[in-house]
């Protein structure tokens, strides 16, 4: 199935990356990798993850603090927030 990301969830991917690469260089890189693999379980399982709201699944991503907020679509998965699990969850209540 194909996985679309909407665009503030690539933005919050980039502040991400940004913030890890500032701490030690390479390591926001290897954030990025990590969502990768995990949008590659997403498309292989869309539904083993448990649901976060009435529409919205969540997977968590390995080895870092981020879970990945996705829709299942008719024609495709759809990431709505690359969570910050640190942060509020409510923060992303309009968008699951």
């Amino acid at each position: 199935m194909k996985l679309k990301v909407l665009s503030v969830a690539e933005a919050e991917l980039g502040e991400a990356v940004d913030f890890y690469n500032a701490q030690r260089p390479g390591l926001g890189f290897e954030l990025a990798a990590e969502v990768k693999a995990t949008f590659r379980r997403i498309q292989l399982f869309p539904s083993a993850w448990p649901q976060f709201s009435q529409r919205s699944r969540r997977c968590v991503v390995n080895r870092f603090p981020f879970g990945i907020l996705y829709q299942i679509r008719e024609d495709e998965i759809l990431v709505v927030a690359i969570m910050d699990l640190r942060r509020n969850p409510r923060v992303w209540n309009d968008r699951g």
